[in-house]
């Protein structure tokens, strides 16, 4: 059953509350919100765990998220950054629904406060949020299906400088790449600008990882790129 305003208000407020008591230390975990926040993800899991399909579990992780947001945002708005598995376990369950934006706000405070996943994921913050957004991405992109831009130039944004496995840094590239070269139509006609920039993503792409599959890519947006110059040439 789906809380009240009245009681998502006062997490909200709680959670900024002991979020700013604590300062950016570990003290969070000692706080009433943020244990009660803590069973309630511990139980979520184990509903996740019950679902065999990747698609089904995107499915309820989109109706578990609201019951989490006020939390977040109230930790968001402290801005302490201290350790804190339900705001980074719930940025990475945003991603995997498909609301990449509200993803990509969270992962903007978890990334800039260096915060860490929870013990159960392998991966670096920075790592995870590049890999999940490139491989949605490319996923669409493969199929036909659209891909939200400015959600790839979020991703690579906010991971610059972080630490990741150069075939994952390689992978974000060239999404943003064919991105950027899938952009010509009458609405977001195709532009010198982005073409050159599809260029350098596929160039650095292909450097970090020989085998990212971007060659032909490259080929082709360098056609686009002389095609370009040479209609500039004859203004």
């Amino acid at each position: 059953m789906a809380s009240s305003p009245a009681k998502r208000h006062l997490q909200r407020v709680l959670a900024e509350q002991a979020a700013a008591a604590t300062a950016g230390t570990s003290l969070m975990a000692g706080t009433t919100i943020y244990q009660q926040m803590q069973l309630q993800l511990a139980n979520d899991r184990a509903r996740l765990k019950q679902i065999q399909s990747g698609e089904g579990k995107a499915k309820l992780k989109a109706l578990l998220l609201p019951e989490y947001s006020d939390y977040v945002d109230g930790v968001l708005s402290a801005n302490q950054g201290g350790p804190d598995d339900v705001v980074a376990t719930v940025m990475l369950w945003n991603i995997d629904a498909g609301d990449f934006n509200r993803g990509l706000d969270i992962a903007a405070y978890v990334l800039a406060h260096r915060m860490p996943m929870p013990d159960q994921f392998s991966r670096t913050t920075g790592c995870l949020v590049a890999e999940e957004v490139a491989v949605a991405a490319l996923n669409a992109q493969r199929t036909g299906g659209e891909f939200d831009q400015g959600v790839l130039d979020r991703a690579v944004a906010l991971t610059e400088g972080h630490d990741m496995p150069d075939q994952v840094r390689a992978k974000l590239l060239l999404a943003r790449a064919r991105g950027l070269l899938q952009t010509d139509s009458e609405q977001l006609p195709l532009t010198a600008e982005a073409v050159d920039l599809a260029v350098a993503d596929l160039v650095r792409a292909i450097q970090l990882h020989d085998s990212c599959g971007g060659k032909k890519d490259l080929e082709g947006a360098q056609r686009l790129q002389k095609k370009f110059a040479g209609n500039q040439s004859n203004d």
